[in-house]
Order: structure tokens, then C-alpha cells, then sequence
């Protein structure tokens, strides 16, 4: 969520700032807002309500310089507004920031500065960190932005200009992510490498208590209490066309047709043919601790928390370990018991959900063992788990997540064959298991060639305003997935359920205009899930299913090919991804970004 973008150099920095904003529009917003030094000195800044093309619309001819930061926010505290968009100045109009997070004692200092006399132009949270920095005694502006965050309490990302040190721009991370972009006398920080890397491949991710000064040949960084740390500029992967559209007409549709390639990617380098195992060199987690675990528990939200669900089902499948997935944004309130002999594992896209981040702290505190399952090298996740698995998917522009739910769930897979390999699972499964992997990319090329039939059938299905999906045991995290996807981008409502639940209250919503999508796979509860078709027939209901033959009972069958029981919830979720999607582009919706979502939810 919110989007941070930062230059000092000598460039003109307006249309770096504004290209920055365009890169992180992912992330979901509904304003945007950026702020110079002019060259005749003080701040000049501009704001708009809505997207970052109506703020560059507002930005003057003549807005020339060549430090500034921009923003682009998604409301918390205040509606949406020009006057809530970011950056904040205070009423001098010498100090900005640009603030992703939430300060959770806002409304206190607010009341303090109020009965000081300050003047606040809006209602966010973010203002007041401006007021305390501007209301600083001390003498640099690293002194200032030191002192305001003593008494912040909550998460931040923060990017500070003053009027009086034009030549830097300072920063600091708690909680939300803060990347700096090294140039070639030049200086750029961001919330998300996406801003940076047309510019520069070189960063530095700053670590939660820790601050950066940037100038235009120059940068250090220490932390809050003021003690220099060292800082290796890392190269990013990734390259600035892996954020183009490539010729699709969205980021969703060119990333659900990556997966071929993505899937082959997690699988490079990693399968041990001769010991019918795979080589996960990043766990940090030898034979002798791997066979000590007696339980798993996989923490995720939203996409990540199903594809955890369907990570439990093949640890426990192949490993023989209990697992389960649980949301990690209900898990640390619950005061859970944390065992010594359970692996926990952390699952987010972009390594910095607040959710899942703040359930890592909370078991590293408690002494756990804590594996990460993450997409972005280097991301919070990453850094403060003991070891784990980068599932290599790619950027992932689009707010709703294709690719990296798949290659997530393939990541598990290696794990898992890992794991049971270690343990008891035989040479001969292990074979299987990784002839299955390999044959993934070319069985999810064959279901993307299904498309045409596939929009035909969601146009059909645009008209429903709500759907059911049903599976059991694996295919219940398929629907679940399925229908958090629909309801995401389309904005029909849908619920998830297991097919065996049906009859337990379920079925009372079935008749002709709430059409039932099917998880069928060809394996031992074939029969159990035709019994719950028939159920929904005998009721007038309409079906499709998504199967590995043709099901009579089915209005329509989506036919997917057959690959091993324990992987076929892989190929099963990529049909529905596409029936998500084309039912949102038959209704007009804005499918990479839709209303109410951020890509990086790094809020509470």
C-alpha cells in the first residue's frame, strides 16, 4: 500500500518523481502528490485526489529542480482528498514528508500540537510527524527527523525534505519498507524497487530502526539512536522490462501467461536426480534438525494464506509432518503456544505484509524456527527468518496474484519432497513427484491455450451476482483461491466451501441464478464430489466444473490434464484465474487495480 519515490541529483526531478509514481500505481492508491526544492530555494509542492495522471495534469510548466519526493497514497486516516494526499508540509511550508504506515498515537500527539497552537491542513496521521519535525530544536535535519520518531509510536517509511538542508534528503524505516537507489552521482529512494530500476539496479534496503541520509554523491545510514551501520549496495535481478506489459492489454493477463516460464524458473537448478530429492541450499536447516520436527504451521494472508493451505496438504502428504495454514493476521492475538519442535513458516509475495512480518517477530521473540516462503530477495521476510525458499516468480504488477500463488505452491512442493525425502518418503514417490513437477510448465501451457472457450464461458457466468465454489481436501484451497480471485477483480460476491459441508447449511443458497463452480479431481473422492454435484442438480443449480474428464452433471467442464493426485491443485487454479478474469473484463472493471486493494499491505 502507499507508494514512496525519492530523487536528489541533478536531473530534473518532476518527471523522475512522476515516472516513479506511474511504476508503483500497483500498489493501490486514490491520490498522489510531489514536492521540489526550487532552484530559487523553499518547497513547491502539488497534490490531487485520484490517479497520478491527474496530478501530473496539475504539476506547472515551470516546476523545475532537482531534489523532491512524491507519494502516492491509500487512506487510512482521512478520505481520500487533495488535502489528505501527500507529501504534508508543515505551516511554514519548509518541512515535507512522505509517510507509508500508520502512526497508532496519532490522535494524542494531534491533541498536544493543537493545544500548542499548530494548525493542521488535514486529517491523516502522516501530519503530524511533519508538525514534530518542523517544531524540532535540534540542529540537523538527521537530529529533527531522530527526535519526532522518539515519540512516533506504529509503522513507517518515511522520506523528510527541509528547506533548509536542500542538499539531502533523509529516510527511515519501521514496519514498511525503505529502499535506496545508489546512481551515478545521483541518489533515489522508494518504497519498491519498481520506482528505481529504470534508473539504477544497485539498492540498499534499510532494516526497521534504521535511518539513511541521502545527497547527490553520497548516502549513509544509522539507526534511530544514531550509530552509523554498514551498508552494501545489493544488484537487483529484476530488470525494467519485467515491468512492462509486453504486449498485454493488463498485467493480470500477461502475468497469468508467465506461469509457464515462472513455474520452470522455481524449478532451475533445484531437483537432484540422482537422490530423487531436490537441493533447497537457502532453509539453513540440515538433515539431522529437519528430521526433529514434529509439527508445521504455515502463516499467510489472503493468497498466500491458500497457498499455505495446499503447502500443509503436501507436507503432510509427503513429509508426514501434521501441518496447517492458518491467517498470520489472527495468529499472534490469539496468544498461540509456540512449540520448540514445530517449523513455522512465513509466506508473502513481497516479503513485507505487516501481518506476517509482525507473526515472524513475535516467534523469533518466542525462540522459534522460522522459514520464509518469499518472491522478493532481500525483503523484510527474508532478512529476519532463519533461512527458506524464494520462489522466483518475478514482479507481479497486478493488485490480485497469479503467478507467485502458483509458483508459491510449487515451492511447497519442493519443500515438501524435501522434507519427505529426508524422512520416509521413498525413491520411488520421489521420482514421481519430481516427473510431475517437471511436467507443469507444459501442462499449464496446454490449459492456456483453453482460453478463447474460457472467456466465452465467463461472459456467460458475468451475469450471476453471486457464485458458489465448492472442492474437498485438496481442491477446497483451489476454491477458496478461485473465489477470493472473482471477487477480487469482478466484484461479484462468492463464497468457498468444502464440498462435504454443502448439506450442512450451504446448499440452502442453490437455485437457478447462483451457478456452483466444481473442483473435480480424477482421484479417490471422484464419486464423493460427483454425490455433491448431484445434490446441487437435484436443486436446480447450475455447475461448472473443473475436472479432468467430462462431468455429466456439469452445465460446462473446463477439462484440465492429469498430473500427479498431490500436484493437481496447481493446474486446477490457472483455468479459474482466467475465468476470473474475463468475467471482470466482460463487466468493464479496472482489473489491475481494483478499488479498495494495495498490492503491498503493509498496515495493520
Amino acid at each position: 500500500m502507499c507508494g514512496i519515490v525519492g530523487y536528489i541529483g541533478k536531473r530534473d526531478v518532476a518527471p523522475l518523481l512522476l515516472e516513479g509514481l506511474q511504476r508503483l500505481e500497483y500498489r493501490g492508491y486514490d491520490s498522489a502528490g510531489i514536492v521540489i526544492a526550487g532552484k530559487s530555494g523553499g518547497l513547491k509542492a502539488v497534490k490531487a485526489k485520484g490517479r497520478v495522471r491527474e496530478l501530473e495534469a496539475r504539476v506547472p510548466k515551470r516546476f523545475a529542480g532537482t531534489t523532491g519526493i512524491a507519494h502516492t497514497r491509500w487512506a487510512t486516516h482521512g478520505a481520500p482528498s487533495d488535502e489528505n494526499a501527500h507529501p504534508h508540509l508543515d505551516t511554514e511550508g519548509k518541512v515535507a514528508v512522505v509517510h507509508n504506515g500508520i502512526v497508532d498515537n496519532a490522535s494524542e500527539l494531534r491533541a498536544k500540537l493543537e493545544a500548542d497552537g499548530v494548525v493542521f491542513a488535514s486529517e491523516t496521521d502522516s501530519e503530524v510527524i511533519t508538525h514534530l519535525i518542523a517544531r524540532s530544536q535540534a540542529v540537523s535535519l538527521e537530529e529533527k527527523v531522530r527526535e519526532a520518531l522518539k515519540i512516533v509510536e506504529g509503522t513507517y517509511g518515511i522520506a523528510v525534505m527541509h528547506a533548509d538542508f536542500p542538499d539531502r534528503i533523509v529516510a527511515a524505516r519501521n514496519g514498511s519498507p525503505v529502499v535506496l537507489g545508489i546512481g551515478e552521482k545521483e541518489m533515489f529512494v522508494a518504497s519498491d524497487v519498481a520506482a528505481l530500476i529504470s534508473h539504477t539496479r544497485q539498492v540498499v534496503t534499510l532494516d526497521d530502526g534504521e535511518m539513511a541520509t541521502l545527497k547527490a554523491d553520497d548516502f549513509r545510514t544509522y539507526t534511530t539512536s544514531g550509530t552509523r551501520t554498514t551498508a552494501t549496495p545489493e544488484t537487483v535481478e529484476w530488470e525494467a522490462a519485467s515491468y512492462d506489459m509486453g504486449g498485454h492489454d493488463t498485467y493480470m493477463h500477461k502475468e497469468i501467461c508467465e506461469q509457464p516460464e515462472a513455474v520452470d524458473r522455481v524449478l532451475r537448478g533445484r531437483i537432484d536426480d540422482k537422490f530423487s530429492t531436490v537441493h533447497l541450499g537457502g532453509l539453513n536447516l540440515d538433515a539431522r534438525e529437519a528430521r526433529g520436527i514434529r509439527r508445521v504451521k504455515i502463516l499467510g494472508c489472503g493468497t498466500s494464506y491458500h497457498a499455505g493451505m495446499i503447502g500443509a496438504s503436501l507436507i503432510e502428504g509427503l513429509a508426514r509432518i501434521p501441518a496447517d495454514s492458518e491467517p498470520a493476521s489472527e495468529f499472534r492475538y490469539r496468544n498461540p503456544v509456540v512449540d520448540p519442535d514445530t517449523l513455522y513458516i512465513a509466506v508473502s509475495q513481497s516479503g513485507e505484509t505487516y501481518d506476517v512480518l509482525a507473526a515472524v517477530q513475535e516467534l523469533k521473540r518466542k525462540g522459534a524456527r522460522v522459514l520464509g516462503v518469499v518472491n522478493v530477495v532481500g525483503s523484510a521476510i527474508a532478512r529476519e527468518t532463519d533461512g527458506g525458499v524464494y520462489v522466483h516468480a518475478g514482479p507481479e504488477v497486478c493488485v490480485v496474484s497469479t503467478k507467485c500463488f502458483t509458483n508459491t505452491v510449487v515451492a511447497f512442493a519442493l519443500l515438501a519432497l524435501h522434507l519427505g525425502r529426508i524422512r520416509d518418503l521413498s525413491v520411488a514417490d520421489g521420482k514421481r513427484i519430481i516427473e510431475g513437477l517437471r511436467a507443469l510448465p507444459e501442462q499449464i501451457q496446454e490449459i492456456l491455450t483453453q482460453e478463447e472457450d474460457i472467456k466465452k464461458l465467463a461472459a456467460d457466468y458475468a451475469e450471476a451476482k453471486s457464485m458458489m465454489f465448492i472442492g474437498r481436501v485438496r481442491g477446497y484451497p483451489v476454491a477458496l483461491e478461485a473465489s477470493l480471485k472473482l471477487k477480487e477483480i469482478s466484484y461479484i460476491h462468492a463464497e468457498a466451501y468444502p464440498a462435504s459441508e454443502l448439506k450442512h447449511g450451504p446448499l440452502a443458497l442453490i437455485e437457478p441464478a447462483m451457478p456452483t463452480v466444481a473442483i473435480v479431481p480424477d482421484d479417490s473422492l471422484l464419486e464423493k464430489n460427483r454425490a455433491a454435484m448431484e445434490e446441487i442438480k437435484a436443486r436446480s443449480g447450475r455447475i461448472l466444473a473443473v475436472a479432468h474428464r467430462e462431468q455429466e452433471k456439469a452445465d460446462h467442464t473446463i477439462l484440465v490434464p492429469k498430473n500427479e493426485d498431490e500436484l493437481d491443485p496447481i493446474l486446477m487454479g490457472i483455468p479459474l484465474q482466467l475465468l476470473a478474469y474475463h468475467t471482470a473484463l466482460a463487466l468493464g472493471r479496472d482489473i489491475d487495480k481494483p478499488r479498495n486493494l494495495a498490492k503491498s499491505v503493509t498496515v495493520e
